[in-house]
């Protein structure tokens, strides 16, 4: 890969990354409701399942769901359902103040990120298509699959976090039930809206 394929790579990187998904409602749900630290561990599940999604694509499996109706359309129905069940739990939470709630646990989160991301395929089909624009066959394929990970990872990694600090500091002046009832009901919906999108969305 040369270094203005990189920087085509990386420019490609942000969009994708800064374009509000549901990684972004977890990253800012997270944030706003159990702090930065809660935020960076679900962030981190969040770029666990894009290096899956790389390792898929690099595999050749990337082709297959493109090409499968049947795998596509039951991954997106998981993922979906899973989006839903999350807006449900949200939408029902208690408002309590965030000192008030109980310690999140960091598996729990992590798995949360992995989840969301892995059960997104049309994220795979599009890390499918992007992805091999930027390799050069004649070249050694690890070295740049490694650039390629490094460089969406980190670029994701980044924006989530701004996504949650700004959440973070947003989560400070809404301390009375109303506002965390309200908050609740807006994240909740959000992420109903993001699994009743993908449900209804197609491969292309």
């Amino acid at each position: 890969m040369t270094l203005g394929a990189w920087f085509a790579f990386l420019a490609a990187a942000i969009v994708i990354a800064v374009s509000p998904g549901p990684g972004a409602v977890l990253s800012m749900s997270t944030g706003m409701r159990h702090g930065y630290r809660a935020a960076v561990v679900a962030i981190l599940g969040l770029q666990a399942a894009l290096l899956v999604q790389l390792g898929v694509v690099a595999l050749g499996f990337g082709a297959l769901l493109a090409t499968s109706e049947a795998a596509f359309a039951f991954l997106k129905l998981l993922g979906a359902a899973y989006l839903v069940w999350l807006g449900i739990q949200r939408w029902r939470a208690s408002p309590r103040p965030l000192a008030a709630d109980l310690p999140v646990g960091d598996r729990g989160l992590f798995m949360q990120g992995l989840l969301v991301n892995l059960g997104n395929p049309k994220s795979i089909i599009f890390i499918g298509a992007l992805v091999p624009q930027f390799i050069t066959a004649a070249e050694p394929l690890l070295p740049q699959y490694a650039a390629i990970a490094a460089t969406l990872c980190l670029t994701d990694l980044l924006v989530m976090s701004c996504y949650a600090l700004a959440a973070v500091r947003l989560g400070g002046w809404l301390g009375d039930p109303s506002a965390l009832r309200l908050q609740n009901r807006l994240f909740g919906g959000l992420f109903i809206s993001a699994g009743a999108a993908l449900a209804l969305s197609a491969r292309n």
